[in-house]
């Protein structure tokens, strides 16, 4: 057989042994061969072989990714852990347990009003292991906030930040505390959504909270909803079902708290209405085009609105329904629109303070009229439930 016939049958056998990669291949074909995976890394064979798997510095970019994100998550915990503190209460009735954090260099610690509720003493935990007697300084039941005083912190812990900005939907998020007592527990999440208001025992709504599918459990109340910049987005309240929790946002967090360390408490704008949601049965008995806005259905006697806004005073039955009609539906407050309770309730607790003049949009009987209110101040819950 003719030499060239030989070495080419040769070659091909080679080939199918050992395999072809590198031979006659482009630049450096021969080095992919040689690639080592980075740390913790595994590279595996595609199921699909012939698929276009993208290119190395693609592996290398989602390699380096999760790398970043496990140990962001590790630093983040290293980071904060030293200024989240537990909680535990005693009351009359038993002890109670939650958590907090670090706010000022002055002791301060914030938590969540319903962890030191009807406290008769309060203890306050470090990471370090040291534990100190606690003052109740301050507490807030519209937003659940409450403000702890330590007379001395450990040299470790810092305050921790208030985020400056709403986080976003799908921004990675830790939620930190001492979930049924296991002291110093980090749960991972997302955002899952902002502006949302959560609705509590007392009858009344939160305004601006976020929701999170991070693991909020007893235990974790009061404790830091954290970015991954270590800065407190929210302030751990409660879970309302699976993979949905609640924190009070920084916004609140920053309007509320220096009211509570300066004066012990913070007053809430009160309008004095009840009201009810423009649902589609509303609006076709009151012939609006549009399912927005507040029913005004009641103005408790010497409140803000009594005398100012008109409240429904009959029923009509809409759709085999009975429904409020003829009341003034509220649309906007000082140029600002409202759509909802939570638009309302919002507006007030962020942008308002009792004794300030508002001006009040409504529709009164097919109008658009502006009304001027001077906002008094919130009732407790079980006085009035109205805002």
């Amino acid at each position: 057989m003719h030499p060239k016939v030989l070495l080419t049958i040769a070659v091909s056998l080679l080939c199918i042994t050992a395999g072809c990669a590198g031979l006659g291949g482009g630049p450096g074909g021969s080095d992919a061969q040689t690639t080592q995976p980075s740390d913790g890394a595994s590279i595996e064979p595609s199921a699909n072989e012939g698929a276009d798997a993208g290119t190395d510095e693609d592996a290398d970019l989602r390699a380096a990714q999760v790398g970043e994100q496990v140990s962001n998550y590790t630093a983040l915990y290293e980071e904060t852990i030293n200024s989240v503190v537990e909680i535990r209460v005693e009351t009359a009735r038993g002890q109670g347990q939650g958590s907090g954090f670090l706010y000022n260099d002055e002791g301060y610690v914030v938590t969540n009003q319903h962890v030191v509720r009807d406290s008769q003493t309060v203890s306050v935990g470090f990471a370090s292991g040291e534990w100190h007697t606690g003052e109740v300084v301050g507490t807030d039941v519209y937003t659940d906030l409450a403000v702890v005083r330590v007379d001395s912190v450990p040299e470790t812990a810092e305050p921790i930040p208030l985020a400056r900005s709403t986080p976003v939907p799908g921004q990675p998020v830790a939620a930190i505390g001492s979930p049924l007592g296991f002291q110093g527990s980090i749960t991972q999440g997302i955002v899952s959504g902002t502006n949302r208001s959560m609705p509590v025992a007392q009858g009344f709504s939160i305004p601006d909270t976020v929701q999170t599918d991070a693991p909020i459990n007893p235990g974790n109340s009061g404790g830091p909803l954290v970015s991954m910049n270590a800065r407190v987005v929210g302030v751990n309240r409660a879970k309302t079902g699976d993979n949905i929790g609640f924190a009070i946002s920084a916004t609140v967090v920053e309007e509320v708290v220096p009211s509570l360390v300066e004066d012990g408490e913070y007053a809430h704008s009160y309008v004095g209405i009840r009201m009810i949601p423009v649902t589609p049965d509303v609006a076709e008995a009151n012939g609006l085009n549009r399912t927005a806005g507040m029913m005004v259905v009641g103005t408790p006697p010497n409140s803000p609105a009594a005398g100012v806004l008109d409240a429904a005073e009959r029923q009509q039955t809409a759709s085999g329904r009975p429904t409020y009609v003829g009341g003034d539906v509220i649309v906007g407050i000082d140029g600002q629109s409202i759509e909802n309770q939570h638009d309302l309730a919002r507006h007030l607790l962020l942008h308002t303070e009792p004794g300030q003049e508002i001006e009040v949009t409504v529709l009164r009987e097919g109008d658009r009229v502006t009304e001027t209110v001077t906002l008094g101040r919130r009732p407790a819950p079980e006085t009035e439930r109205g805002l």
